[in-house]
């Protein structure tokens, strides 16, 4: 039985020793997944599909913990995975499916769609391409998250103002300003549960999340003061979840489409949350592992009448900060779902869709990348120009071929940044070669990274000389060749190290181009250093790499490596 646990440890990277942080860290998150789910279910499948979203969270959150390739990872619904179906569904429709009531003739189109997705991005990690995913240019990524959060937005006006709007943005707006006709009690409910979500103080939501504050207080108020007079979600199924045969053998075309688009922005939504946990958990995901776990559980969903999903930021880190570090934590936040599904469907009844639309609200909000959203243009105009031709793409046209296009046009870029830093003189081999210098069997040492486009890593003696005398608490990372997105993620990899040592000095003086991705990078590599503590130095940066860096606004740039190590030197002896 030992060996059996050890090894089911090795397989699943389950910990026992942690059995408390998991517990605390799964509740925790189950917690905020609670009213998100039912939110996202009721955004994507419009009336009496809350439930549905509840369904997702249960299986998606059980299946891909228990196989995917992210020990700490929270799944469930999303906000692109909610707009997809969303779209799905007005597609049936333009198609001549009714969409009058669920479950009725549309969910289990819907519902096969989400196995087919499911199965997709299960032969993604059987193919080994979760390395390709993530090799996404940031500009891209941002422009498409931000419209994913317009979408969100939009989409729930109609329900904020209790107005019955259906299908997509185009379709939404249309029906908004041909039918604009509020309901005052809807109104009500919206503003209340806006000033619990956005005002809530600190002190309170850090022990009881604010969407869930909002669901504990505003539908005792809704039904106190106004009782039928604003829109529920209305009449649960009883019995909880229960297998649904997928219809496969109409709109086969549609559903095969819907279903590739599912999966991939099922895996570009999983991996980036990937990258984020293994940043603050200081471990690295198995990205083909987490495709095959994601993939799983969304098939599974879909044969459960489950919302598909991917993994959750916000639900992650709520998760991993709460102590949560293995697998069981995501299957013990699913196991808590379950039991309020079985439990209280009833209460769950009395739910005003005005207050989902206010939590998502908040949801689409942080979505949004503001922050890039008003700098991309200071770094360069081409750059914005991908960001926001992906944004509109995003809400106007496609999800898939908003991606498709940015990427080529921002690979292109790319190619033509690259082709004039070599034009101008650079002398470098056109392999990217990664090299780690570090004594592993002795005491701790100082750490040199090289991350390069050459053979010569080489410090002057009086740099050396430096270095040794920082006392092993040095990480030198040093960059070289032009750096592009695909650069990026090879520093975002290293991230974790940092909190190793007490200076970490990223080395750039042989960086000639600095792409957007990598700039990106470089900036978070600091403020993670700076947050932990530790001092950060950007040593070297020269003519147009030097000036990005300052447009971007990244402290701690020095002039040479030199100086960055004796800057360190003296602040380890003082």
């Amino acid at each position: 039985m030992r060996n059996g646990a050890i090894h089911l440890s090795l397989i699943y990277g389950f910990n026992l020793r942690n059995l408390r942080g998991d517990l605390l860290g799964g509740l925790t998150a189950a917690v905020v997944a609670l009213p998100l789910a039912l939110a996202f279910g009721n955004a994507a499948l419009g009336e009496g599909g809350a439930i549905y979203g509840l369904y997702g969270a249960v299986v998606v959150g059980f299946i891909a913990a228990l196989f995917g390739g992210t020990p700490a990872q929270v799944s469930g619904p999303t906000g692109p995975m909610s707009v997809t179906v969303a779209g799905v569904i007005a597609s049936l429709a333009a198609a001549g499916v009714s969409r009058d009531s669920l479950p009725g003739e549309i969910l289990p189109l819907v519902m096969a769609a989400v196995v087919i997705g499911g199965l997709f991005q299960v032969l993604f990690g059987l193919l080994k391409l979760g390395r390709y995913i993530t090799l996404v240019p940031y500009s891209v990524i941002s422009g498409f998250m931000s419209g994913i959060g317009v979408i969100i937005l939009v989409l729930q006006v109609g329900p904020l103002l209790g107005i019955s709007t259906r299908g997509g943005v185009i379709e939404t707006l249309q029906t908004l300003f041909s039918n604009f006709q509020p309901n005052g009690t809807a109104i009500g409910v919206s503003i209340m549960t806006l000033a619990i979500v956005f005002l809530a103080p600190r002190r309170i939501t850090n022990w009881l999340p604010s969407p869930l504050l909002a669901l504990l207080i505003v539908t005792p108020l809704s039904l106190f003061f106004f009782g039928d007079q604003v829109p529920r979600i209305g009449s649960i199924p009883e019995g909880g979840l229960r297998f649904t045969m997928p219809i496969w053998n109409e709109h086969l075309n549609l559903i095969i489409k819907a279903g590739l688009v599912l999966a991939v922005l099922g895996a570009i939504d999983s991996l980036l949350t990937s990258l984020v946990a293994d940043n603050i958990s200081q471990t690295r995901h198995n990205s083909d592992r987490e495709l095959i776990g994601q993939g799983l559980g969304n098939t599974c969903a879909g044969l459960l009448s489950g919302l598909p999903g991917a993994g959750a930021t916000m639900r992650t880190v709520i998760n991993i900060k709460s102590g949560g570090k293995t697998p069981l934590s995501g299957m013990v936040h699913s196991l808590v779902l379950l039991i309020v599904l079985l439990g209280a469907g009833g209460l769950a009844e009395k739910i005003p869709t005005a207050l989902l639309a206010g939590i998502l609200i908040k949801v689409g909000l942080d979505i949004i990348d503001w922050s890039f959203l008003f700098r991309a243009h200071r770094l360069s105009l081409k750059t914005a120009l991908v960001m926001y031709g992906v944004l509109l793409m995003t809400v106007f046209w496609d999800l898939i071929w908003a991606v498709l296009v940015g990427v080529f046009v921002a690979n292109l870029l790319t190619i033509e940044s690259l082709t004039q830093a070599q034009l101008e003189g650079m002398d470098a081999d056109n392999r990217l070669i990664e090299t780690e210098q570090s004594d592993t069997d002795s005491p701790k040492s100082n750490k040199q990274i090289a991350l390069n486009l050459n053979q010569d890593d080489s410090l002057s003696d009086q740099e050396q000389s430096l270095l040794d005398s920082c006392g092993g608490e040095v990480m030198l990372f040093r960059l070289r060749g032009p750096l592009s997105f695909g650069a990026a993620k090879g520093i975002s990899d290293r991230m974790a190290l940092i909190r190793n040592y007490k200076v970490l000095i990223l080395d750039i003086t042989d960086v000639p181009r600095l792409g957007i991705t990598a700039t990106l990078a470089i900036e978070q590599m600091i403020q993670e250093a700076r947050s932990n503590g530790r001092t950060a130095y950007v040593a070297g940066a020269q003519g147009k790499v030097k000036e990005r860096l300052s447009r971007f606004g990244v402290e701690g740039i020095v002039a040479t490596r030199k100086e960055a190590l004796q800057s360190a030197s003296n602040a380890l002896q003082t």
